[in-house]
């Protein structure tokens, strides 16, 4: 009897364990040469659309000085959104389009709280299509239309094969001064630990919004001492040792928050059904505490999948374009009721965007640049930052004959821009981005 529920009880332990995620694998912060830059509170918060969101739908030319509505309707066929649908935005004298569920983006673009960054995505080096076509085996990331890889490239930075730390990782890493004292990672995800939460001296949280797993809670109190004892009894196996020590302290970690969220309530209303909106939700939950838990700087992952649009994209991405919509909406409302709105950035992310000609008459295939939306009052709104393409199959911004657009804004120009706000110096950027000296390191300019 014994030893089955001893059995047991190591099985739920193990579970529980991996339910922590990465929170159990926090190590102690370690003694830097790392800046400590800025002051106060500030949170980025990465909204990643995992299988490559169709940008062409997502922001529409209307009349612009390059382009106009006709152009767009004609290449895109069948996925094209009737003009009358689109929701208007102005970016100076040029009028865009957005995707009839992005009511509540329009709203904060039009308020100066959201702008659009077009056509980013992973580069070794700025690319034309005429060195594209001629010579792309070392100046293009590798297997560039692949899922798996552009989602590792996004997440780390590294455009050649994959790496072990994610660029929100050695953020984080760099400002550890700013945390000192912290009972919580300063890294969390809210979904799964991407690598983008990863860094080499730190590590994420995982706090799903149904609440983080508790050792305690799996046993009876002798159940619980015996399970202490095993943690401390010295085997001499060093690494079963270090193992204890991460399972206490991700225990602990876990007891810590699971004790401070109770008492958070929050007024702001999060639509329900929105598994994007109860991530953000509980965002705002950790943030609500982050002065119990010693933060001062805080990361974010969240996500929400089903972007792959190889058939069926307009039955598909409408209502998942509704969540993200609504679900920031409410975010950034949620931060104006804890006063930290102009702490707080918002940015989308997605590992490649999709051709704009249509792969039979419902869909689109795997492509590379795309558009993406940052928003928060620290933001300049109400206008587009980067360089809008050419939408023409085989024209000056086109990879192939697709609208393949090749990016004019590189991910490590948009992460940096994101790091350098909230706190990483020009010259330590080569730490985060490794390739950021092929593009300069000034930023793109839609943060003050």
């Amino acid at each position: 009897m014994y030893i089955r529920s001893r059995r047991e009880f190591l099985k739920d332990t193990l579970r529980s364990v991996a339910a922590l995620g990465a929170a159990g694998s926090m190590a102690k912060f370690g003694e830097m040469n790392a800046l400590a830059a800025g002051s106060g509170y500030q949170a980025l918060v990465c909204v990643f659309l995992l299988g490559g969101n169709d940008g062409h739908n997502t922001v529409v030319p209307i009349a612009t000085a390059q382009q106009n509505y006709s152009q767009y309707q004609q290449y895109r066929g069948g996925l094209a959104i009737a003009q009358n649908a689109l929701l208007p935005i102005a970016n100076g004298p040029d009028t865009y389009g957005l995707h009839p569920s992005l009511v509540e983006i329009q709203g904060l673009y039009n308020q100066g709280k959201a702008a659009v960054l077009a056509n980013v995505g992973m580069l070794v080096q700025p690319i034309t299509r005429a060195v594209y076509l001629t010579n792309n085996s070392a100046l293009v990331p590798s297997a560039l239309f692949s899922h798996s890889d552009q989602s590792s490239q996004w997440q780390t930075g590294i455009p050649s094969g994959t790496g072990s730390s994610g660029w929100g990782g050695r953020i984080t890493d760099l400002l550890q001064p700013q945390n000192t004292g912290a009972k919580f990672p300063p890294v969390t995800a809210t979904n799964s630990c991407q690598l983008f939460c990863t860094g080499v001296q730190t590590f994420p949280a995982t706090v799903p919004p149904t609440g983080m797993a508790t050792l305690s809670a799996l046993s009876s109190a002798s159940g619980n001492a015996a399970f202490q004892q095993l943690l401390t009894f010295d085997n001499g196996v060093q690494l079963v040792q270090a193992a204890n020590g991460i399972m206490t302290r991700g225990n602990n970690y876990a007891n810590t928050l699971t004790g401070l969220l109770a008492g958070v309530t929050l007024q702001t209303q999060f639509p329900a059904g929105n598994p994007l909106a109860a991530q953000l939700q509980t965002v705002a939950k950790v943030m609500a505490v982050r002065n119990q838990l010693g933060l001062a700087r805080q990361i974010f992952f969240c996500m929400l999948d089903g972007f792959d649009t190889h058939s069926g994209q307009v039955e598909t991405q409408t209502p998942l374009l509704q969540q993200l919509s609504q679900a920031v909406l409410a975010f950034y409302k949620a931060t104006q009721e804890l006063a930290i709105d102009g702490s707080v950035t918002t940015f989308t992310a997605s590992e490649f965007g999709r051709t704009l000609t249509p792969s039979g008459n419902d869909g689109s295939d795997h492509a590379w640049g795309s558009h993406h939306f940052i928003i928060g009052t620290g933001v300049k709104g109400g206008q587009f930052y980067g360089n809008f393409p050419l939408l023409a199959p085989g024209g000056s911004d086109d990879a192939n004959t697709r609208g393949v657009l090749i990016p004019t804004t590189a991910v490590d120009q948009y992460g940096s821009t994101l790091a350098q706000w909230f706190g990483v110096p020009p010259a330590s950027l080569p730490s985060v981005f490794p390739n950021i000296a092929n593009f300069g390191t000034s930023p793109l300019g839609f943060l003050g």
